[in-house]
């Protein structure tokens, strides 16, 4: 008798663990749970996708960054240089010119969005 009893509770256990199993597989397989996990891997690809960029351009910020110092130092090149002075234009100022500015004549509106 207490075999019996054994096999059939083994039985029922079996049975409700492979009946809970399937359920939960036809819940993964419905096409919202399948839209969800989707969405889901896209966004795990797209931010790992962002870090290896990231990565990327900090790695070729860097080379670039020591190219250039090995190519100052081959070509002879001061990392440091003097300027040149800054330039100064001389202005002239045009009194044919109607809209040039004066105190004794009228001035006109360089305004475009006014009605002429």
């Amino acid at each position: 008798m207490f075999r019996r009893t054994f096999w059939f509770t083994t039985g029922v256990a079996a049975g409700v663990w492979a009946t809970t199993k399937v359920n939960r597989k036809l819940k993964q397989l419905t096409p919202e749970s399948l839209a969800r996990t989707a969405g889901n891997k896209a966004i795990e690809a797209g931010h790992r996708l962002k870090d290896r960029a990231v990565d990327f351009a900090l790695d070729v910020r860097d080379n670039m960054a020591q190219r250039e110092e090995e190519l100052g130092e081959v070509l002879g090149i001061n990392s440091d240089p003097e300027l040149p002075a800054p330039r100064r234009f001389a202005v002239i100022e045009n009194r044919s010119n109607p809209k040039s500015v004066d105190s004794d004549r009228t001035t006109y509106s360089y305004n475009r969005n006014e009605d002429h």
